[in-house]
């Protein structure tokens, strides 16, 4: 994808956008404003500010942060360690990237806190029976709230990492489990509904702060260990009456604001959780690689008909733009607001990217076991400092597709162009990688759309390549060009679609660059929905990326808009581009 650094996407949807006015509150099975007025929240949650999970910085296997740390320390020593993480939390958001949400339609914003920015670990607590407080995590918080409201958006504060750590998840949580848990530790239970309790009284008369998500994902066995992550647990009593101590601590001092809560089993699993305490409460679930169908959230729409309370999904994404697209609509046709995870991160499924560099992909092999050698120190720190820098709005790249498939697609079916084709005299050279904006079936057509292997048990992959765009197809970079790309892996009958606006009526001779390792494959060619070419072979070229440019035949454009298509009546090549000369 071409991904421009720009954030003044003028969206359909915007005009569904309610406007808050004054405290969020529950009426009924409905989020309402001081108005009355029904609220759909839509927003994204601030995953890798404050706590940072492995997968974002692409490392593999178990890495909660304070493992993350250690390495780093390891590498380039505490002082130097601290750097980093004072440039991360100082550049990773900004007003910058709040003002590219307002403006893309979002309405809302999750921040998932880290306790250990606001209060002291207890092991380091000089004095047991009390509470050490520290100013980092409610600065923060104090400026994202500004900035929040500058924007006219709710934000909703979550314990994404409560003291001790409350799953066996242990990147989630940033959990140590050499110590004791919060399910295993009454001082860490203390230190929770005291922390809560602090938030509450400092941001109480915050009309802009939406809500409290009081407990991220717990998964945790209670009766059973072995069933480590609650899935099958059936009565939670110990997460009930935590979650309703927290309540009673937060309205002691807040009788405002909505309090979100989540059951166990990564936040899905409410069994012994109802019935509810507290006549402000939100009922959150979290959405993940499953169906996007009505059964999918049947569980939660029973929740709120017999709590006679809203649900919310405060956690889903990490997919395709088709999965996210069939999400958004299904959730809002029931009525139902939706957070997604995360703004950003190294990888290409969110609204920005965060760019690597060559130093810390150095470090990644090295952690990752594909190289034995450590970086030196000097290259370890230029590489960590370069990474946290390019954590900043201004550097990350803007994944129009993304958050086209969140604000525009799920209400409008109609296909928008990509990119402006580069011409030269006479000439149209439209890279295959950027056919239209638009759903599966509309602007493209691929076999393998996302990931619901919750729902089939299989992994699927969507994008194989996994960079430039984030639909099903496939796309790959080209090993002898870093900034190039190709669509591959093209199966029979798929296709892509490419809009370009003509000043003047033109015959053009239409050819494709690509490559084929055998003699099979052939495609047919489609303007404005008519069959013009069929069963052209796609010539053999023995390499993946040995590209040839061959002729496809003679077509005729009108002035205006005109709609390309190219399928594949038999796959098995890879498409760098169409060229469009005058003939």
């Amino acid at each position: 994808m071409k991904k421009l650094v720009v954030s003044c996407i003028v969206l359909a949807c915007l005009a569904t956008f309610v406007k808050g006015q004054g405290f969020l509150k529950v009426s009924g099975t409905n989020i309402v404003n001081e108005k009355g007025e029904n609220v759909i929240l839509r927003g994204m949650g601030l995953g890798g500010w404050m706590l940072q999970e492995g997968y974002m910085l692409r490392l593999q296997g178990t890495n909660p942060q304070y493992a993350i740390r250690n390495r780093i320390e390891k590498l380039i020593g505490p002082e130097q360690t601290q750097q980093f993480y004072d440039a991360w939390l100082k550049n990773f958001t900004t007003r910058a990237d709040i003002d590219s949400m307002r403006s893309w339609g979002f309405n809302s914003v999750r921040l998932p806190m880290h306790y250990n920015l606001y209060t002291l670990p207890v092991e380091q607590e000089p004095d047991s029976t009390k509470q050490t407080w520290l100013e980092k995590g409610f600065q923060l918080t104090d400026s994202l709230l500004s900035w929040c409201k500058a924007n006219d958006m709710y934000l909703i504060l979550d314990l994404h990492a409560a003291p001790g750590g409350q799953g066996n998840d242990l990147n989630i949580s940033d959990r140590d489990s050499t110590k004791p848990s919060l399910w295993q530790s009454p001082a860490n239970q203390a230190k929770t509904i005291a922390l809560w309790k602090k938030l509450a009284e400092r941001y109480k008369n915050e009309p802009w702060l939406g809500a409290y998500d009081i407990i991220n994902e717990p998964n945790w066995g209670f009766e059973d260990p072995a069933d480590r992550n609650g899935l099958k647990e059936s009565g939670n009593k110990p997460l009930r009456e935590l979650m309703v101590k927290i309540t009673e601590a937060i309205r002691a001092v807040d009788k405002k604001h909505i309090i979100i809560i989540e059951g166990n089993g990564w936040g899905n699993n409410y069994k012994g959780i109802f019935p509810l305490w507290d006549d402000n409460t939100v009922i959150s679930f979290h959405k993940y690689w499953n169906h996007n169908d009505a059964k999918s959230i049947q569980h939660m729409l029973d929740a709120r008909k017999q709590n006679n309370a809203p649900v919310w999904v405060g956690e889903t994404g990490e997919n395709s733009n088709t999965w996210f697209a069939d999400a958004v609509q299904l959730l809002e046709s029931n009525n139902i607001g939706w957070c997604w995870w995360p703004l950003k991160k190294l990888g290409n499924n969110n609204p920005l990217e965060i760019r690597s560099n060559p130093n810390y992909n150095r470090l990644v092999d090295y952690w990752n076991g594909r190289s034995k050698t450590a970086p030196g120190e000097a290259e370890a720190k230029e590489g960590l400092m370069q990474l946290a820098a390019h954590t900043h709005n201004r550097y990350n790249a803007v994944c129009r597709d993304v958050i086209d498939a969140l604000m525009r697609q799920p209400f409008n079916a109609n296909t928008v162009p990509f990119v402006k084709p580069e011409a030269t005299t006479g000439q149209w050279a439209i890279n295959a990688v950027d056919y239209d904006l638009g759903r599966n079936g509309i602007a493209y057509y691929d076999k393998d759309t996302g990931n619901y292997r919750v729902s089939t048990g299989r992994n699927s992959a969507g994008n194989r390549g996994r960079v430039y765009r984030n639909d099903g197809v496939d796309i790959y970079r080209d090993s002898s060009d870093a900034n190039a790309f190709y669509v591959g892996h093209i199966e029979d009958g798929e296709w892509l679609q490419y809009t370009i606006n003509l000043q003047e009526k033109a015959s053009y001779n239409l050819n494709l660059v690509g490559a084929a390792a055998g003699d099979t494959s052939s495609v047919d060619v489609y303007v404005d929905g008519k069959l013009l070419y069929q069963n052209i072979p796609v010539k053999p070229t023995g390499k993946a990326t040995d590209w040839q440019t061959q002729p496809l035949g003679k077509i005729d454009l009108g002035k205006g808009p005109r709609a390309i298509r190219l399928r594949a009546s038999k796959g098995g090549f890879n498409l760098k581009q169409l060229l469009l000369t005058k003939s």
